[in-house]
């Protein structure tokens, strides 16, 4: 299911590691060894290699972003990026959600990605409310778009109804 937004926003439901784009976003742990959800699913597609080249980055905080090759994904790159986990909105989460796009972004922006995936960062087992995640991802994104006309397109990938129609009332 797709909708599309005009412009340079998508919402898609669907499976993050089947989209054939420069680069797919993981919400990955501060480990960046895998994990479960998308991280574990980007992960699982990508080959053992993806691993390998991880264990070379020393890690991830909250609000980074890295990046990695995509190799076995259609996606030639993968840019990590580790969602807070939900303490109630009070311990700086917005905050570090929103760093979590803007810095996927600049990342994008200076390896001379076009096309961009998103997954929800930190609302699986992280625990963010999926309305709250939406706008934080939306006005985020909007607001990096407005500034830098470099990315052509960004698209929310939303693994279950909950989530898409979160994002889709959003945008």
């Amino acid at each position: 299911m797709k909708n599309n937004l005009g412009g340079k926003i998508d919402i898609v439901r669907g499976d993050i590691t089947k989209l054939d784009v420069d680069a797919v976003v993981n919400a990955a742990n501060t480990r960046l060894l895998g994990g479960g959800g998308v991280d574990g699913a980007i992960h699982r597609a990508a080959g053992p290699e993806l691993l390998a080249e991880c264990r070379t980055l020393g890690g991830c905080k909250a609000g980074e972003a890295k990046i990695t090759r995509g190799y076995r994904l259609p996606a030639r790159f993968v840019i990590h990026t580790v969602g807070p986990i939900w303490r109630g909105g009070t311990h700086g989460e917005p905050e570090t959600l929103a760093k979590c796009y803007r810095n996927s972004l600049q990342v994008a922006m200076e390896n001379e990605i076009k096309t961009i995936a998103f997954p929800a960062i930190s609302c699986g087992a992280y625990g963010y409310p999926l309305q709250e995640a939406a706008q934080i991802a939306a006005k985020t994104t909007r607001e990096f778009l407005k500034a830098e006309d470099k990315i052509e397109k960004v698209i929310f990938v939303l693994w279950s109804d909950d989530i898409y129609d979160a994002y889709r009332q959003i945008l």
